[in-house]
């Protein structure tokens, strides 16, 4: 896969719409009326099975079908959002020409010249049907790297028949009533009870020269709370689909996770299914407000597709409000369009409000510097140590420093 991928590398291409740029594809308006287009098209697994309605396959033919002037031949490739990322970067001249993508990933498109920004009429769109949050969560220096087609977080679900809409409120009221499960040891969460305290990473997320401050009293007092909490008799940790199966079984009652489990949740607990977006905490007598990490989850274009015409109308359509409502129907997944969100049968959706509400009220945008990758392990460490009873109220400071070191180094204590 690393076949001298430099030489290929010609710099970011702004999407424009000049026939120039159009290799591979046609030159000439008089040709597109018989221009065939191929287009390479990479989407998670679930987009493209029959138990979804083939969403992938649907909207493509769907865009198809607006486009006469294209003869289009899609050939469609199985990569989730994480993977397809990596894979474009690698080598784009062997990746797709449209691909789905998380946003935390975007530096690493960027700094292998593999996305195209997006310019003209197609980023005024764009920037014209998204909230300057999401907006931000896939720039880079100013430029535009990909079309949002939903907001990446994650919040509550609690059994209604056990916790009152006031309960849901504050994490230790909920503890007073019934088994919580939270998945304490995966760093994508463990982070909300520090965050939420005062600790904070890269300055406002994206100033890598101040560094990780998961220090000091703020930071201790945190890691204090969160012995405290695996301790309690009423908290369960999530840990390889325990907290759903609790679910089922009736053993555990609220869970932390994000809409690509509501519907096995639904399952478990019917009209009794609640959500919410995350509560508030206790530190020394102190509300404290959990913070989640948030990000997006994008179309981008191969910045060397050879269509790039085509491959970044189908992105703007694949990231549309039509295709944003069908995945909706047919995979839950959790539309971002603002004229979307105002048409009352989704503005509605108790589902689409938690995440909303999360995603602007109570998370922080997952900073995406490099040196964010060196914060994962240390804080995994941190969530193990204090399950395995490794770190406690003794050695608390101690091991709290320890793990601030090591997300402010390359290495790992």
């Amino acid at each position: 896969m690393k076949r001298g991928l430099a030489t290929f590398l010609t710099g970011i291409m702004t999407v424009t719409l000049v026939a120039a740029a159009l290799t591979g594809c046609g030159s000439s308006t008089a040709d597109k009326r018989s221009e065939k287009v191929r287009l390479m098209v990479w989407s998670p697994s679930e987009d493209q099975s029959k138990d979804s309605g083939e969403w992938l396959q649907t909207m493509c033919n769907n865009f198809a079908k607006e486009h006469p002037e294209w003869d289009i031949t899609f050939v469609y490739g199985v990569a989730d959002e994480a993977t397809a990322a990596d894979q474009v970067a690698q080598d784009p001249e062997a990746s797709a020409d449209v691909f789905l993508y998380a946003n935390d990933r975007i530096t690493s498109l960027t700094d292998a010249d593999a996305v195209a920004k997006f310019g003209g009429k197609y980023k005024e769109e764009i920037e014209s049907t998204n909230s300057e949050e999401l907006l931000d969560s896939l720039t880079v220096d100013g430029e535009l790297y990909g079309v949002p087609f939903t907001t990446n977080t994650w919040y509550m679900f609690y059994d209604k028949s056990v916790f009152s809409e006031e309960d849901v409120k504050n994490l230790d009221t909920m503890l007073e009533k019934g088994t919580v499960s939270f998945p304490f040891t995966n760093s994508w969460y463990l982070p909300a009870f520090y965050l939420g305290n005062g600790c904070t990473l890269f300055g406002d997320g994206t100033d890598e020269s101040k560094g990780v401050d998961f220090a000091g009293e703020k930071a201790v007092d945190a890691t204090n709370y969160a012995i405290d909490l695996a301790a309690n008799p009423n908290f369960k940790i999530d840990a390889d689909g325990s907290g759903l199966a609790g679910l089922r079984d009736g053993s555990v009652k609220a869970m932390f996770t994000g809409s690509w489990d509501a519907n096995a949740i639904k399952e478990a607990l019917g009209d009794n299914m609640g959500v919410s977006s995350l509560p508030t905490y206790t530190i020394n007598g102190q509300e404290k407000q959990m913070l989640a990490y948030a990000g997006s989850k994008a179309i981008g274009v191969n910045a060397h597709s050879e269509c790039m015409e085509q491959a970044v109308a189908l992105a703007v359509y694949l990231g549309g409000s039509d295709a944003q409502r069908a995945h909706y129907e047919m995979r839950t997944v959790i539309p971002c369009n603002t004229e979307l969100l105002k048409e009352k049968d989704i503005a509605s959706d108790p589902l689409v409000q938690a995440q909303n509400d999360t995603f602007n009220n109570t998370s922080i945008l997952q900073p995406f510097v490099a040196s964010m990758s060196n914060c994962w392990t240390p804080v995994e460490n941190m969530g193990k140590g204090i399950r395995n009873k490794s770190v406690t109220h003794e050695n608390a400071e101690e091991q709290t420093e320890a793990m601030n070191e090591a997300m402010n180094s390359n290495g790992i204590n």
